[in-house]
């Protein structure tokens, strides 16, 4: 039987530092389908209710991230995560990745 693919999405802000670094981190295992966005009009990818409705979990930075996929898509509170990651790193940080397995291991159950 084959294994189920899981979907994830990481929202931040800019769609420049933290959520692209949690992509390229879930990229590397297998079993999931990553993608990242942001918030913000000026993000490289934008949050889309296509992307939510897409998603099987969504990992929200930060709160206020929650809130901007809530107002796009109600629907979609169910199966958002706050990870509570504050917009004081750098894209592939170190501590920042080391503080994305931490959490991502704990909600997805992975070993890094």
């Amino acid at each position: 039987m084959a294994r189920k693919i899981r979907r994830v999405l990481f929202i931040c802000t800019g769609n420049i530092d933290r959520s692209p670094t949690a992509e390229t981190l879930l990229k590397r295992k297998e079993g999931f389908e990553v993608q990242s966005a942001g918030t913000s009009i000026l993000a490289p990818k934008r949050m889309s209710k296509g992307l939510l409705d897409w998603a099987d979990v969504i990992f929200a930075m930060e709160d206020r991230h929650m809130a901007a996929a809530l107002s796009l898509n109600p629907q979609a509170g169910n199966k958002i995560i706050v990870l509570n990651v504050p917009d004081v790193y750098r894209r592939d940080e170190p501590e920042l990745i080391e503080t994305l397995k931490t959490k991502l291991a704990e909600y997805l159950g992975v070993n890094w």
